[in-house]
């Protein structure tokens, strides 16, 4: 409905404005293409390009679609920064810049006159590093030099001070009882273990003295212990066989040549013996 006035008085609506064949209602405010705000007023449209304030330094470009600059970032020598960026430009001698809110901060070291405080500002200030007196000689910046003249400590010159290191050792697989440091050396190393007197046996705790010859338990087998404390065995090989022959207990191999064994019993060479088997039989003993 029309707004009223006054009684008897009426005040007419605004009228409306077409652009570009969209209705747009009175007072009505919008963005063109080609970043131009526009507006409706007295059914005439006015247009203006759009007013960008920009509350920082160095702004990125507006992205696509929009009309001005953000403060998301930083624009820097033509390279753009993301927020926080930390980064040297390209002509700055150790000069620190920092990205926040569109704004670029920068920083350059302050560079003591003389010689420099330490070796992190040689690279960025002109100044001469410091010289290091060390018992009684003067060492320059950076120079390696060795405690006592041997090579087990080594030692350098940084901004006026003396650092020194010991040279690192191997770890040695033998027990510390057996580590040695020969005169000029820096790490000691291990000696050479004696040379074993005899055989020690672990299982029943018998040693035998090298070159001694003993049987495990077996008579067949024989053992002899080496120079070097290790225990060589080998067994014997009988080749003398008869059917019948004598077993001498801790004897090796059976003895065909002492006599018989038959049915349990020892008949000597020669000897003549009813069968066990037959009575009607003689039996002798012979040696072949």
């Amino acid at each position: 409905p029309p707004p009223h006035g006054a009684p008897g008085t009426s005040i007419p609506p605004s009228p409306h404005c077409w652009h570009r064949g969209i209705p747009r209602e009175p007072g009505t405010r919008w963005t063109e293409p080609g970043c131009r705000s526009c507006t409706c007023q007295g059914g005439r449209v006015l247009c203006d390009a759009v007013s960008c304030s920009v509350p920082c330094s160095h702004p990125l470009p507006a992205p696509a679609g929009g009309c001005c600059p953000t403060c998301t970032g930083c624009l820097h020598e033509g390279v753009a920064r993301a927020e926080g960026d930390v980064f040297s430009p390209s002509d700055g001698n150790c000069t620190v810049c920092v990205c926040l809110v569109g704004n670029v901060s920068c920083l350059s070291p302050e560079c003591p006159p003389g010689s420099c405080p330490g070796p992190s500002l040689a690279d960025c200030c002109s100044c001469t590093p410091e010289k290091c007196n060390f018992r009684g000689r003067t060492y320059v910046h950076g120079a390696r030099f060795s405690l006592d003249g041997d090579d087990c400590t080594t030692c350098v010159c940084q901004g006026g001070e003396v650092e020194c290191s010991f040279t690192p050792c191997p770890v040695l697989d033998c027990p510390q009882h057996q580590w040695h440091l020969g005169p000029g050396q820096c790490c000691s190393t291990c000696r050479d273990p004696p040379a074993p007197a005899g055989c020690f046996l672990d299982d029943n705790g018998v040693e035998f003295p090298v070159g001694q010859i003993w049987s495990p338990g077996d008579p067949c087998e024989l053992c002899i212990c080496q120079a070097d404390g290790s225990v060589n065995c080998q067994r014997t090989d009988c080749v003398e066989t008869c059917p019948y022959p004598i077993r001498i207990p801790g004897q090796c191999c059976p003895d065909c040549s002492a006599g018989c064994t038959y049915m349990g019993r020892i008949f000597s060479n020669n000897e003549t013996f009813p069968s066990a088997l037959d009575p009607c039989l003689s039996c002798i003993c012979l040696v072949r």
